[in-house]
């Protein structure tokens, strides 16, 4: 079975020497098979990146194994305690909702991690994910729902150019299909990793008390200022939240906003939850400025890209306007610009309502 890539880019030709990020699930794994068929010079990476990382080093281990690759473990763990965890923890105690795999992407994965493997010779490097390079562009992965461009959005043209992503053409259930006739038996359709791989089933909360966010008495407040209720600690919230408020009422609360440096949760009803304009800062793009950028806008992960455009702002911010008012605009997660298919931007979304 040959790799699906579009015409428009060309890997390095075999039998060139390729690093992959080997965690030991499906899809790193398949990818490593489909470059090895593909005659390239395979060498798994694992990224040692939390004290438990044993467990899984052996499971990528006995891939490596089955593969046939060397595999290389990579310390990185003070740095993704340093850049990643604390940085997480900080947001949160701000009042903000981060989104921690896209700061590890830029700085761990395709940065530290990419920098061991260039120490061993490895002259481009790969991963499992579901998106696609062309031209030193990014965009999204066939899949819509396996699609990972959202995470990716932060990488420099420079890491971009030295990217690999064998499955950016693939779905998901094809990638099972494909592990299994590979026998790899051990992989079952359904089972997907945890996002934010440091909570390791852990509640968020906890997380954040064992991180230094103790408990602290603020209040629940309207719009209008009204105090209606109490709180042990605004970072325990994030924009959108209805359970776990305690504030009965003939429709439901949501948290509208928060307030980091008064460590107040702000709710409202449903309706108070739609935001036409946002501000963006440390806006980054993968084009030429521009004055005024039309297309399609993607707050989270999960949310559904709509027609927006982009202009400048005060003090280096940009002004991002929705053709219509999205739900639960959350400060602290990221806005991704898409041409089409391609990531032409992204920006971090601020505190506070545009008038």
């Amino acid at each position: 079975m040959q790799l699906k890539l579009s015409a428009e880019w060309m890997p390095p030709a075999p039998p060139s020497v390729i690093g992959i990020a080997l965690s030991g699930g499906v899809d790193s794994t398949t990818a490593a098979a489909l470059l090895l068929e593909q005659g390239f010079a395979v060498q798994g990476f694992f990224m040692l990146l939390l004290p438990e990382s044993g467990e899984q080093a052996a499971k990528a281990q006995a891939v490596a194994d089955q593969l046939g690759i060397p595999l290389h473990l990579v310390d990185l763990r003070e740095e993704f305690r340093q850049q990643v965890i604390a940085a997480f923890a900080a947001a949160y105690r701000c009042g903000l909702t981060p989104n921690p795999c896209i700061l590890c992407n830029r700085l761990i994965k395709f940065g530290l991690l990419f920098e061991a493997m260039a120490a061993k010779g490895m002259k481009a490097m790969a991963t499992g994910h579901y998106a696609r390079t062309e031209g030193g562009c990014l965009r999204r992965g066939l899949d819509p729902g396996k699609d990972q461009s959202y995470f990716l959005c932060r990488l420099s043209a420079a890491q971009l150019k030295r990217l690999i992503l064998p499955l950016g053409t693939w779905r998901k259930s094809e990638i099972f299909a494909r592990a299994a006739e590979l026998g790899f038996s051990q992989f079952k359709a359904g089972g997907e990793s945890q996002d934010v791989c440091f909570l390791a089933g852990q509640d968020l909360p906890s997380f954040l008390r064992q991180e230094g966010l103790e408990a602290r008495s603020g209040e629940i407040v309207t719009a209008d200022g009204r105090v209606i209720g109490r709180h042990q600690g605004c970072w325990n919230y994030t924009v959108g939240q209805r359970r776990g408020l305690g504030l009965p009422d003939a429709t439901p609360w949501y948290v509208t906003g928060l307030d980091g440096a008064g460590n107040r949760v702000l709710v409202g009803k449903n309706e108070e939850l739609f935001q036409r304009e946002l501000l963006l800062a440390e806006v980054e793009w993968h084009i030429p400025p521009p004055a005024l950028w039309r297309g399609r806008a993607q707050l989270r992960s999960r949310h559904q890209a709509a027609e927006a455009q982009v202009m400048p702002a005060e003090n280096g911010c940009w002004r991002l306007r929705f053709d219509e008012p999205q739900r639960a605009v959350t400060p602290g997660q990221f806005a991704v610009f898409y041409e089409d298919d391609r990531v032409a931007g992204s920006g971090v979304i601020q505190p506070g309502l545009l008038p």
